[in-house]
């Protein structure tokens, strides 16, 4: 399908009070999900101080990614480069994989100190790290006083350091930055316009990544299906993190509209009910004809409700289709 995610500003912007939209998109939702995503990351880390076994942090780890996965797709201000440690993904090349075997490997002390673990491949790093060295059995039968117990401790503490400094830059730096579009000194956003289309960008985006690389890459091809490739698929999570992310953007969309989409929620209870006849969460049964061709048609339900939020919320905003979201233009 061809996306409408790019954006063109259109002239004829409507009249409407200076930042509406901004300031709900910022205070329903981005920074309230950096807020609820530091504190989980930080009871993951207080939970891996006490028993960093993987049995006893798995719920908490659940529950860190869940809070996680409503703003994971944002790719403006700090989030940038500073999400890119927290999730490391997607890694076809077996990244994360080879960086921790190698730090298990050597026994590297830098798993006993959370300072220096910051300048460690971001591939061993985050959510994705975690992800692996929980769930996959060769890794996750680590014992208590082992070095992979060490390991999984620091990276928590270093997963919850980063939430902090994450929410922490989005609330003392970016987000008066978005606040003040337009106003003098400013020279991020001219215009309250543009901090709206950037904002805009990172709904239809969100979706794109979705659609294309969550649902796209366990995919493959009809005759090389992939699964192996799933998002989280070892901690079962592929299917719910394509569940969080479209929620994630579309109530993105809808605080940035602050108003009623009558034809998003349509097509988003379409996506429920079309996610719910999927059978296996980690998106397995795309080895199947009959589950690859339901992922298809859950791919599609994702494109429609993005090319739905194109239209219903972007032309309101004076946002018409254009160039590539991606094209940072």
């Amino acid at each position: 399908m061809k996306y409408l995610s790019a954006l063109i500003l259109s002239f004829g912007l409507a009249a409407a009070p200076a930042h509406a939209g901004v300031d709900e998109a910022l205070e329903q939702h981005i920074l309230p999900g950096l807020e609820r995503f530091a504190e989980a990351s930080e009871q993951l880390a207080e939970t891996a101080e006490n028993d960093c076994r993987a049995d006893a942090l798995r719920p908490v780890f659940q529950n860190t990614f869940d809070t996680w996965m409503p703003i994971s797709d944002l790719r403006i201000g700090p989030s940038e480069t500073g999400a890119l440690s927290i999730g490391f993904w997607p890694d076809p090349r077996g990244f994360t994989q080879r960086a921790l075997n190698g730090l298990i490997a050597d026994e590297d002390p830098v798993a006993h100190d959370p300072d220096a673990y910051a300048d460690v491949s971001i591939a061993a790093r985050g959510l994705y790290a975690l992800d692996m060295l929980l769930y996959d059995p060769d890794f996750s039968d680590y014992t208590a006083q082992s070095y992979t117990c060490a390991l999984v401790t620091t990276i928590a503490a270093d997963l919850s350091r980063q939430a902090e400094a994450l929410q922490s830059a989005w609330e003392t730096e970016f987000a008066p930055v978005l606040r003040t579009a337009g106003e003098a000194g400013n020279t991020t956003y001219m215009t309250d316009a543009e901090a709206k289309r950037a904002i805009f960008t990172q709904v239809l985006s969100s979706l794109e990544l979705t659609s294309g690389k969550r649902l796209g890459l366990p995919m493959g091809d009809f005759d090389r299906p992939r699964p192996a490739l799933a998002e989280a698929r070892r901690s079962g999570r592929s299917l719910r993190n394509v569940r969080l992310a479209v929620g994630g953007a579309v109530d993105l969309a809808r605080a940035l509209a602050d108003r009623d989409l009558p034809r998003t929620e349509d097509d988003r209870a379409h996506f429920s009910k079309t996610a719910d006849r999927i059978e296996d969460p980690a998106l397995g049964d795309v080895a199947t004809p009959q589950g690859r061709l339901r992922v298809e048609v859950l791919q599609q339900a994702v494109d429609t409700l993005h090319d739905t939020i194109a239209t219903e919320v972007g032309e309101p905003l004076g946002i018409a289709p254009g160039f590539n979201a991606h094209d940072g233009d």
